[in-house]
């Protein structure tokens, strides 16, 4: 029987033949001595840092191939008869990479959250179609006018105000104490022979939501309330959303209010002055409300509660104010 060669053993003094394995190049490390060992360890390692310093990523917008040197230790075994592996070899390897088109994307943006999109401008021409119904209910000397934005489909096709369901405007004024009892959307008109109150927007057109109107028609909606407040004169007007009173101050102030310029509650300023002679006026006290919208869920309904109460308290004190000195009157 033919003998078969076999590794001598881990013990041998007898001289090893040179590996037939990579080329030769385990040879160099397998039985160099341990000077030339760290040498050839030393000397990888540094083409490795040069081919990283001159491989520094790049945005590019064209594919790229990049030449990665990636030092690695290799054990290799004898053979499955033998017990005692070579000892690890550092090796070099030389890998391609293919570089994608690379887009530089800033951190902080891409960690950001998606926000869902509002609704886009409509221009007047889109609910063309609508009968708009709604009507203000004016009188005057009134102790309070609401304004709003503008009226939604269903309060337009209705011509009541605030008459969509999810709407919270007829509840928070019955919780706050504007009115003493619930009124329902078909009442708008009887609100400044009942209670002394009215209503109005800033914006006449209907809408689906406030979303679809512009900036430039809020603004123009401002001279009409000075001219509607100069003429009823109301004690105070409430602002029913916060984005009503940002297009009142972009008007009078020329800039957009800054975030700790703006404040629910009584404002500094008041609405349709007059200052001619004897016609001269004041002008009504400014109340900024929060938003009745069902789609406006930035606030919690206890926090919009506690910002219409202080609105309540006044009208419920001048309203019995009202009340004694008419009986005094008589």
């Amino acid at each position: 029987m033919a003998q078969v060669d076999q590794w001598p053993s881990a013990t041998s003094d007898a001289p090893q033949s040179p590996a037939s394995t990579f080329n030769g190049a385990l040879e160099k490390y397998a039985f160099g001595s341990p000077t030339a060992m760290a040498s050839q360890v030393k000397t990888a390692q540094a083409s490795t840092e040069s081919v990283e310093q001159a491989l520094t990523p790049r945005v590019s917008k064209r594919k790229a191939t990049q030449v990665v040197a990636i030092q690695t230790t290799k054990r290799v075994t004898r053979s499955s008869s033998s017990r005692s592996p070579l000892p690890a070899t550092p090796t070099l390897i030389t890998v391609k990479k293919e570089a994608a088109e690379t887009v530089s994307v800033s951190p902080s943006l891409s960690s950001q959250k998606r926000k869902r999109p509002s609704s886009s401008y409509a221009p007047p021409s889109k609910y063309a179609h609508l009968d708009n119904k709604l009507v203000d209910s004016l009188a005057p000397n009134l102790i309070c006018v609401f304004i709003g934005v503008n009226p939604g489909i269903r309060t337009a096709t209705a011509g009541h105000a605030y008459a969509h369901p999810s709407n919270l405007f007829w509840k928070l004024l019955h919780s706050s104490g504007c009115t003493p009892r619930r009124c329902a959307p078909a009442e708008d008109r009887d609100l400044p022979r009942l209670y002394a109150l009215g209503h109005t927007n800033i914006v006449t057109r209907a809408t689906k939501d406030a979303s679809e109107l512009s900036k430039e028609e809020m603004d123009a909606g401002v001279a009409v309330l000075e001219q509607k407040c100069a003429l009823h004169r109301p004690e105070s007007v409430c602002i029913v959303g916060k984005s009503i009173w940002e297009s009142i101050w972009r008007v009078r102030h020329g800039k957009n209010i800054k975030k700790d310029e703006f404040k629910y509650g009584w404002q500094d300023e008041r609405m349709g002055v007059v200052r001619d002679g004897e016609e001269a006026w004041e002008g009504a006290r400014i109340f900024v409300a929060t938003s009745t919208s069902g789609l406006a869920a930035t606030m919690r309904p206890a926090e919009k509660e506690a910002v219409w109460r202080v609105l309540g308290e006044f009208i419920e004190r001048r309203r019995a104010e009202r009340a004694a000195e008419a009986v005094v009157e008589a």
